[in-house]
């Protein structure tokens, strides 16, 4: 028996998704009806992880990703919506289905369809975690550096890569420069953008803008080649990170 939980604000709503889903599958049970966030995340922490969620976007304290950013949410959900086609569109692949209101008996069948032919369907979650983090997500456009008694101001756009040189960090610019960070290329990593920045290997975060072309070097590894000519001896992409890196580079 699959447990469902629906998390609607809107009560008529809740109620005829409860009264579909259980005509299509009457062996099936609908735990709880939820209309808040904070409810939301309550019931999550508190409760058995339910085989599937149908919930809303737009809930009367908020919107539902921010119940990923509470809690963490093992269950694999189905989106009911309000919003037009192409803000859909832009989460489809991060879901099992995403419905348009009003919910028609035709679309929720074919969701929950879906639901049950896939194996992989609990690892869907990760992904629409993934996806409303990295919309969510500001980062960081500037880097406030020391030199001497001064400070500079640094754009992210003006960093060619961030390097680790006798266990320190540095920037190093388009223009030539190096700059010491309080920073380490771990932490830099969760706050510069990763479709602009990569971390090619444990002491090199280079800009995709900085990649001229790619060489192939010893052991299946590449070795980079800068549009500016700069050259560093740690420039080699790491054997275990060459194929993800490509896929970066081919978005």
């Amino acid at each position: 028996m699959k447990r469902v939980l629906i998390i609607e604000d809107e009560r008529p709503a809740a109620l005829k998704l409860e009264r579909m889903l259980l005509s299509m599958r009457p062996n099936w049970q609908v735990v709880d009806k939820l209309e808040t966030v904070a409810q939301s995340v309550d019931w999550l922490a508190a409760n058995e992880t339910p085989s599937l969620i149908l919930m809303d976007i737009q809930l009367s304290d908020g919107v539902s990703f921010e119940i990923f950013e509470q809690i963490k949410v093992a269950s694999p959900v189905i989106f009911t919506t309000a919003f037009d086609k192409y803000a859909v569109k832009a989460f489809k692949v991060n879901s099992i289905d995403y419905l348009l209101k009003p919910v028609s008996v035709e679309s929720l069948e074919a969701a929950i369809l879906k639901f049950e032919k896939s194996d992989k369907a609990l690892n869907h979650i990760a992904a629409i975690e993934n996806a409303y983090t990295q919309l969510g997500r500001s980062f960081k456009n500037r880097f406030l550096v020391k030199v001497g008694q001064a400070y500079v101001m640094v754009q992210s756009s003006d960093v060619e890569m961030f390097y680790i040189s006798e266990r320190s960090t540095f920037i190093h610019t388009f223009d030539g420069k190096n700059y010491d960070i309080d920073y380490s290329l771990d932490q830099l990593q969760q706050v510069v953008n990763p479709e602009q920045f990569f971390r090619v290997n444990r002491n090199c975060l280079v800009n995709i803008e900085a990649v001229s072309r790619l060489v192939s070097y010893s052991s299946s590894r590449l070795k980079l080649v800068l549009a500016s000519g700069h050259k560093a001896e740690n420039l080699i992409v790491s054997r275990d990170k060459v194929a993800e890196f490509k896929k970066w580079l081919d978005k």
